[in-house]
């Protein structure tokens, strides 16, 4: 008798609220969040990931981040590998934020928490990994990054290690990746941890629930330009 095939991924639309009602609503601590932003690196990250679309689209993602639950001030807060450049100051790294900074549908239309129905012996490890990351000051990799949009461009590079993989570096994704493997969670199995990225997480078969908002779909304007001449010239020959 044949094993039973692993249940596939509910996934519940989200709309007609605010980023910052999605997140009282879904997140809690271990689950997985994933944005998408609209300004010049958010966006580059998500047409470089278009390989891994059906349609060959630019993702909906371009960043990944682990809730880490409500604390003593009423916020959400989250535990996420980052490059935060602000006035006068660069944090490279992991490190803890609040929700807030995703509240602004302008700036990150699109957001999805995934739910693996983690116990709560399974949320110590994984949140505990990620602290111990956070501690030990693990930083942003931008190096790994571009190993693996490489890697993109070539399936068999992505079971590979990252070809520019850098000791003691995790990019956001990377570092999500690297803290689920402590309870043998794989979002991308056979692909390589340090080339996991954004839409990987997105598009992983292991159960779960995932809850999407998405605003601004990965679809180019001028990819709709192109299929529309197209059309047009399919309906003249018609």
């Amino acid at each position: 008798m044949s094993d039973l095939a692993p249940p596939a991924p509910h996934i519940v639309i989200v709309g007609g609220i605010s980023n910052a009602e999605f997140f009282e609503r879904y997140a809690a601590p271990g689950r997985v969040g994933l944005c998408g932003g609209v300004d010049f690196i958010n966006k580059s990250i998500r047409k470089l990931q278009y390989h891994l679309t059906p349609e060959g689209h630019r993702s909906p993602w371009s960043h990944a981040f682990l809730c880490s639950g409500r604390r003593v001030d009423g916020r959400h807060w989250l535990l996420e590998s980052d490059l935060d450049i602000r006035h006068k100051q660069i944090r490279l790294g992991v490190q803890e934020n609040r929700a807030d900074r995703y509240h602004d549908a302008e700036t990150f239309p699109n957001l999805a928490i995934l739910d693996f129905a983690l116990d709560e012996s399974q949320t110590a490890k994984v949140l505990t990994e990620a602290l111990d990351l956070l501690s030990g000051l693990s930083h942003y990799s931008l190096r790994e990054l571009i190993g693996t949009l490489m890697a993109m461009q070539n399936p068999s590079l992505r079971r590979r290690r990252n070809v520019l993989e850098s000791e003691g570096a995790l990019y956001c994704s990377a570092m999500v990746q690297h803290c689920y493997s402590t309870i043998g969670i794989e979002f991308a199995p056979g692909v390589d941890h340090k080339n996991v990225t954004p839409h990987d997480i997105s598009m992983a078969a292991h159960p779960h629930t995932a809850y999407v908002l998405i605003r601004e779909p990965g679809r180019s304007s001028l990819r709709k330009l192109k299929n529309t001449i197209s059309q047009m010239f399919d309906d003249v020959s018609a």
